[in-house]
């Protein structure tokens, strides 16, 4: 009976850490979409975001601060997905961006077909969180 409870001990104080195989595809994913956000989704929003708002749908009006500070908001969620202590607490932070953009696209902006792709992001952002949770321990340490 002892035995028992200090395997289980054992088993609950160790990280979770993903396989060889599996660390090569997140680590992929993380910085083929940590470059995405840097480059193609929050760099434009903070070099030219007179141009975003002035292009951008009728329905669709967005605060310049508020623009900004989704910019700002990908942009360090991009680079925090690429260090591995705070790759956890971005995927999270980049999930919820991306479920609020969807919300964004579906509701305020009369487009819902155009939320398919902020969900799926949302998604690969959870599973990459849920994968790399091991890193979340060290980083309270």
């Amino acid at each position: 009976m002892t035995t028992t409870a200090t395997a289980s001990a054992t088993f609950s104080s160790t990280a979770y850490r993903p396989g060889k195989i599996r660390n090569r595809v997140l680590w992929t994913m993380q910085v083929v979409l940590g470059l995405f956000f840097i480059i193609a989704s929050g760099g434009p929003k903070l070099v030219i975001p007179h141009l975003l708002m002035d292009n951008a749908p009728a329905n669709l009006t967005i605060p310049m601060g508020l623009l900004i500070f989704i910019g700002v908001a990908e942009v360090a969620g991009g680079i925090g997905l690429m260090v591995p202590r705070l790759a956890t607490l971005a995927a999270a932070g980049l999930s919820v961006l991306t479920v609020l953009a969807a919300a964004t696209q579906a509701f305020i902006a009369d487009a819902p077909s155009m939320a398919i792709f902020p969900l799926a992001l949302a998604a690969i952002f959870a599973w990459i969180a849920y994968e790399r949770r091991g890193s979340l321990t060290s980083l309270v340490r």
